[in-house]
Order: C-alpha cells, then sequence, then structure tokens
C-alpha cells in the first residue's frame, strides 16, 4: 500500500468519528492549552478541525522544519511529511485510539486524556528524524464526533531514532495514565500509573531527589521512595535515567 492509500485509510478512520456539526463556537482558551505542550526539543505545533479538515493557529516552526509553503500548507501536506515505513503504525495506532476510548475508557473521557506517540517525519532537507506526536482533543459534538484537536510534534531524535511503536495516554485531570501501549496485543499489556505516580515521575525528571519530591507533595521521602521503586517495576526501568529517557520519548515528560 502506498503513502496516499495510507492517508486515505487515516481519513476514513476519522471520517467516520468526526462532528457530524462545526464546534467553531466552543470557546479555546489556547493561551491555557499551550502550557499543556511538553517539549524536550524542537517543536511545532497546530489545531486540526476534524469537522472541515482546516488548519488553524500554525505555529511558525511547522513552515521552517519541514518547508511548507504558509500560504497552501493543508493536513495531507503534514500527513505526507511521515516517513513511508511508519504511517501504517499511525493508521493503526488511530483506529486503536478510536477503539480504546469507545471500549475501555469511555468517549466521553477524550477531552480529559492526551495522546501521544512517535513517527519519523521529513524535514526540509529531505531528511527522515523521529517526532514525538502529542494530541489533545479540543472540542467534540453532542454525538461525541471529534471537532478541533491541538497536535504536537516535537523532534526527539537526540533521544532515539528507534521507534518504539508503542502508545501513550495521559489523564489530564486526575485520571489513570497509560504507557508502553503495545498494538498487537490490543493494549492488555499497557502499564498504569496513577495521578501521584505521574506527578512523581515528572518531578524526577525536574531533578528533584525524594526529600523534595515529599515536601512538593505533602508526603514522607520513604513513601516517595516506595513510589519510585514501584515505578521503576511497572515500567521495567533498570534505573532512573532509563525511566526518565522512556518517559520522554512517550511523552509522559
Amino acid at each position: 500500500m502506498n503513502l496516499q492509500q495510507n492517508i486515505q485509510q487515516l481519513h476514513e478512520v476519522w471520517s467516520s468519528n468526526k462532528a457530524i456539526k462545526d464546534t467553531s463556537q466552543t470557546q479555546i482558551s489556547f493561551d491555557d492549552l499551550t502550557n499543556s505542550i511538553i517539549s524536550t526539543g524542537p517543536f511545532s505545533f497546530y489545531i486540526i478541525d476534524f469537522f472541515d479538515m482546516s488548519l488553524s493557529h500554525i505555529s511558525p516552526s511547522l513552515y521552517e522544519m519541514h518547508g511548507f509553503n504558509p500560504e497552501t500548507v493543508t493536513f495531507n501536506d503534514i500527513l505526507g511529511a511521515i516517513h513511508p515505513e511508519d504511517i501504517d503504525f499511525v493508521v493503526r495506532a488511530e483506529a486503536f485510539l478510536t477503539k480504546f476510548f469507545y471500549e475501555k475508557v469511555g468517549r466521553d473521557q477524550l477531552l480529559t486524556y492526551k495522546i501521544s506517540y512517535s513517527h519519523r517525519a521529513r524535514l526540509k532537507n529531505g531528511e527522515y528524524v523521529l517526532f514525538n506526536h502529542q494530541a489533545l482533543m479540543l472540542t467534540m459534538d453532542d454525538t461525541g464526533g471529534y471537532g478541533k484537536s491541538l497536535n504536537i510534534h516535537t523532534r526527539i531524535d537526540h533521544l532515539s531514532n528507534a521507534n518504539t511503536y508503542r502508545i501513550s495516554l495521559i489523564g489530564l485531570k486526575g485520571q489513570p495514565s497509560y504507557m508502553n501501549i503495545d498494538l498487537e496485543d490490543e493494549g492488555k499489556n499497557k502499564i498504569e500509573f496513577s495521578k501521584r505516580e505521574i506527578d512523581i515521575i515528572k518531578l524526577i525528571g525536574d531533578g528533584h531527589n525524594n526529600e523534595d519530591i515529599g515536601k512538593l507533595l505533602f508526603i514522607s521521602p520513604l513513601t516517595v521512595k516506595t513510589h519510585r521503586k514501584n515505578i521503576l517495576e511497572k515500567s521495567e526501568s533498570k534505573n532512573t535515567a532509563q525511566l526518565i529517557k522512556n518517559c520522554m520519548i512517550q511523552g509522559i515528560i
């Protein structure tokens, strides 16, 4: 299957789940949304409206990194920059996510999660490098159809050149977060983190020790130590450095 056929498959996934009416009237505080962007390298962002596939709030870095024409760039142009060997994974990931939220989490919870996975994309010079894709659904219609989504693409080739072909779901309002979701086993062996564990991972990533974390979260350093041990075991990380690298690659921090 060629790239254009895969892109058409993506549109078919979204078309069957998109909003049946315009959600533009929904108020979006874009300044607040940009605070949700986690960047571990050069990044770009834009908002895609699945109702009519239009783009808005496009960051200048999108043009600078990929060489797109600011006057004519379309969503298909962005999709067309995905590496031909990774586009099938993106198709399967988007189809899996639709099913996962419908059957396991609840379609209404889509607005309270950030979706993350990686793929290679083409730069302006023709080189392909690894990007982390993060998506936050901003609006849905009354039927649960997809409205607007904030998409963020961050270069992570300084962390890894190998795609994990895994998905992460980060709860934004206290929901559990899921890491290392494997499409091949339909997410059965996913790693689940509580909000407290995610908070601790983020603080570890910021360089805080157990005592600092305890003070910030109002728990004892011993409790922090126990959480850290459990987090390492859950994520099958040999040490903190491996944990942080994996979490950065998968968009957890």
